[in-house]
């Protein structure tokens, strides 16, 4: 007889479900009961991609010829994203410091993998990306998680970083501009301040600029215009509409290139072909994809009035991407709840800010506008009967 016992589950595995999947499930179970669901919940792009993109990847698979690229990903590829950073934000790259990754999953587990040892801390803004937390301490890492607020803009700062290291060294942070859940943006002063500050003091700066191209005022700065030791995640899957083909790209450090070229070669091999040559033509459809984000800004409209008009008072600045981060504490002091209440009794599914912030999240939720206009306003018209009575 076998000692069941031994047959469990490892210790690193013990991290968080990922609450806005969850909500997805429940949200489907609805949808296959009848129910017309509208989704706010995921930060997935409700457009396809652009026909340029549809039509590389047809081509690509009509050859028959898909196979493994080099670890880094696509010659041609790395080259397009060396000419991206020219055109976009007046940075030169070398090529040599690119990598292409399997989304932007696979970039955060390899700067994680090549900057840290087990048991470093990593510094992380509350609210944030979940996933951060969880793949930290699967991987051994410590996560330190701030809180930040009003006063700053919701932005991270060397003051932050001064106090969370009279605890214990600090060997990393990681920030968010635009930011998920809130969609709010640093100040390109802010990004600098905190870029070079940890430059000067010898931490890793991770800068995740995934939802660059989504912004509807702030202006937009990469990290590297104010420190080439930053490390940067980038993804095709949110502006270039790209989520399901799981294809991004890290700009490296010097000291990190071979390093987490090496861990990519064992746990990926390489991004897929077929994803690579796509995300090339990607590049070229920018006049296909700003008509997409024009959909965003009058869906960004449609949500911020519909919340006011609901009563929903505390809207944290949504600068960027396709998110609300709103504050629900006059109506309940559960935001998990508050979900579950509002998918079944109002078909709006949305995802509780316990999934971004442990210790205040049960006063917000998270509303994507990343859908359909129409679903927006619908939402909204759902919302402004139902809020009231909550």
């Amino acid at each position: 007889m076998w000692n069941l016992a031994i047959f469990k589950p490892s210790k690193r595995s013990e991290v968080d479900p990922f609450i806005a999947m969850d909500v997805m499930s429940a949200a489907n179970r609805k949808e296959a009961e009848g129910t017309r669901v509208l989704h706010m919940e995921l930060g997935q792009p409700g457009m396809p991609v652009p026909d340029k993109v549809r039509l590389a990847a047809e081509e690509v698979l009509a050859s028959g010829k898909l196979g493994y690229t080099e670890a880094r990903g696509m010659l041609a590829l790395r080259q397009a994203i060396v000419a991206h950073y020219e055109t976009q934000y007046g940075v030169t790259v070398p090529e040599s410091r690119v990598m292409v990754t399997t989304g932007s999953s696979a970039g955060f587990n390899l700067a994680f993998l090549a900057g840290f040892d087990p048991g470093d801390r990593v510094v992380l803004t509350a609210p944030g990306y979940p996933a951060y937390r969880n793949i930290l301490k699967a991987l051994g890492l410590v996560p330190v998680e701030i809180a930040v607020g009003a006063d700053t803009r919701w932005a991270l700062t060397p003051a932050h970083l001064d106090a969370a290291r009279a605890d214990g060294p600090i060997k990393g942070v990681l920030v968010a501009s635009p930011a998920n859940p809130t969609g709010t943006m640093m100040t390109p002063e802010a990004l600098e301040a905190l870029a070079c500050y940890c430059e000067e003091e010898g931490v890793w700066f991770i800068s995740d600029e995934i939802y660059h191209g989504l912004s509807y005022g702030l202006p937009e700065e990469t990290a590297l215009k104010y420190s080439q030791k930053a490390i940067i995640v980038n993804s095709f899957s949110k502006y270039y509409c790209m989520t399901g083909w799981r294809i991004g790209w890290m700009i490296l450090p010097e000291e990190l290139v071979r390093p987490a070229e090496r861990i990519g070669q064992s746990l990926y091999i390489s991004a897929p072909q077929l994803s690579q040559v796509a995300a090339m033509a990607a590049f070229d459809a920018r006049d296909g994809l700003e008509a997409i984000k024009q959909v965003y800004a009058e869906n960004r409209r449609v949500l911020l009035d519909g919340l006011a008009a609901a009563g929903f008072d505390e809207v944290l600045p949504v600068d960027g991407a396709f998110y609300a981060y709103v504050g629900v504490r006059k109506f309940t002091n559960d935001s998990l709840d508050y979900c579950r209440r509002m998918l079944e009794e109002t078909g709006i599914a949305a995802t509780p800010g316990a999934d971004f912030d442990p210790v205040h999240g049960a006063g917000y939720i998270r509303f994507s506008f990343a859908g359909p206009t129409q679903d927006v306003q619908d939402a909204m018209e759902r919302l402004k009967g139902w809020s009231s009575c909550s």
